[in-house]
């Protein structure tokens, strides 16, 4: 009941809002998305710690005649994701709120339709299901890119489109082939799927479309083209629910369908993949170090971070799977922060251009100080919620390989200089002219600011209540591939 009223209440309430006009559309929306976070609390205070398999679970016949059932319902791992999902929008809205755009109705109505869509793929406890969301999922932020993006939107949402249905077009291919895999009457039930005795070869066929899909929506080297110019032309809550949130679907796809049931694929082709998701953090890294717009410069540093969770899910170990789950949601609220940074900064000043700003610190030291809390976590400083997903992610590659590892955790330096390297520019030294008149934040904005702050230190304090969520789910995967593999 639970996992159904977190899935449907965003559909209607979406729906209800394009029939909202004026300013009221703010409010109605930012309740929604506020009681819609309640609803993930109350699961939190209902979900058994101790399980390892699907909670608070419906299942109900859809296309019989394919043996599709509408079967949802979560786990340890898929709950952190729906937890970050319904504490972000929130804060996502409220951000969102302070601008002014064209048509809010439908702005707002797309957004909790894309949280729709994200919850649908976090708990599809079926193949096709997961597949069917997969798809709604992109429609959303599609035509937000597209309606509110910027002077280049038609271009850069079509090559963004173009490259999520290419990867959408091979995982179903997949898809399919594992339909008629299993017996008769066949299924796309997940756990009919995880005990399929695929051969090596067939596994290895299996991984490719898999991968490619879900490189592509995290993205992982060489399918990223697409982010840097998604990123930085669509509007900021647009950026904010594809950095914050979308980009944990491939992540989420490689966890929940290739692991286990391309166990020996991932085996075989596993180094490769984090030989990509390697040089793609080195790759973008570098880029991030040399960008003069703050929105492209934190768009790449996205990518880098989410290359390391990429990793970390491929060497297929306890703690490169436990850093990804936890890295995830620890990614998710300080890749929003940065860009909420970024968008009072262009509300402020009117520029995004780091070299055109300058001590903001002495004219606004509250937002100085928030700034720097949220890039020390996005660069894993101890004692934040960065710290110890990108520690167990490094252990986990290390396991698998201590020159991958090596390579990888240059992630941590690059990330210091390139982000240390831009607040001493934006922040420090002596006044611009757009930076002289700078207002520090106001009661809107430490809204935000505030309960981001606290939870970046509560995760990096005390990550145990996360940890203990995923551990079951984490630990159980791993049995499964173990099982296979022997």
């Amino acid at each position: 009941m639970i996992t159904s009223a977190l899935l449907f209440f965003p559909l209607l309430a979406g729906i209800a809002l394009f029939f909202v006009k004026g300013e009221q559309v703010k409010k109605l929306a930012l309740s929604a998305a506020l009681i819609e976070f309640f609803i993930s609390l109350v699961a939190y205070f209902q979900f058994d710690k101790a399980i390892a398999n699907a909670q608070f679970a419906m299942s109900t016949p859809w296309v019989k005649s394919l043996g599709i059932n509408f079967s949802i319902g979560m786990d340890g791992i898929s709950f952190l994701l729906v937890l970050l999902t319904t504490f972000l929008l929130p804060l996502i809205i409220l951000s969102a709120n302070r601008n002014t755009y064209k048509n809010p109705s439908s702005l707002y109505a797309l957004m909790l339709l894309m949280q729709f869509g994200l919850i649908g793929v976090f708990t599809a406890q079926d193949a096709f299901v997961f597949y069917i969301f997969w798809e709604i999922a992109l429609l959303p932020i599609y035509f937000i890119a597209l309606l509110w993006g910027g002077a280049e939107k038609v271009r850069i949402t079509f090559k963004f489109f173009i490259y999520t249905l290419a990867g959408s077009l091979l995982m179903l291919t997949a898809l399919i082939y594992l339909y008629f895999q299993t017996p008769a009457p066949h299924t796309f039930d997940l756990q009919t799927l995880y005990t399929l005795h695929l051969s090596q070869g067939q596994q290895n066929w299996i991984f490719w479309p898999f991968f490619i899909a879900f490189a592509i929506k995290m993205p992982v080297f060489p399918f990223h083209s697409w982010l840097a110019d998604t990123y930085t032309d669509a509007p900021m809550p647009g950026t904010m629910l594809l950095s914050g949130i979308m980009s944990k679907m491939g992540v989420y796809g490689a966890i929940r369908l290739l692991l286990p049931i391309a166990p020996l694929g991932v085996q075989n082709w596993g180094t490769t993949a984090i030989v990509l998701a390697v040089i793609g953090v080195l790759y973008t890294s570098l880029l991030a170090m040399y960008q003069k717009d703050y929105k492209r410069l934190v768009a790449y540093s996205s990518a880098a971070h989410v290359g390391l969770i990429a990793a970390g899910v491929f060497a297929m170990n306890h703690q490169g799977l436990s850093g990804a789950v936890i890295q995830m949601v620890a990614h998710g609220i300080s890749a929003f922060g940065l860009f909420f940074v970024i968008d009072i900064l262009f509300l402020r000043t009117g520029t995004r251009q780091i070299n055109e700003l300058g001590g903001l610190r002495l004219v606004a030291p509250n937002f100085a100080t928030a700034a720097l809390i949220i890039l020390l976590s996005s660069i894993a400083l101890p004692l934040t919620s960065g710290f110890i997903g990108e520690f167990l992610l490094l252990a986990g590659i290390y396991q698998y390989s201590g020159m991958l590892a090596a390579f990888g955790g240059l992630t941590t330096i690059l990330g210091a200089v390139y982000m240390l390297r831009s607040y001493q520019s934006a922040f420090l030294g002596d006044h611009t002219t757009v930076s002289s008149n700078f207002s520090d934040l106001v009661k809107e904005e430490k809204l935000i600011i505030v309960p981001l702050i606290l939870v970046i230190f509560f995760i990096g304090i005390y990550p145990k209540p996360l940890m203990e969520i995923a551990e079951p789910s984490v630990k159980q995967l791993i049995s499964i591939i173990e099982l296979s593999v022997k």
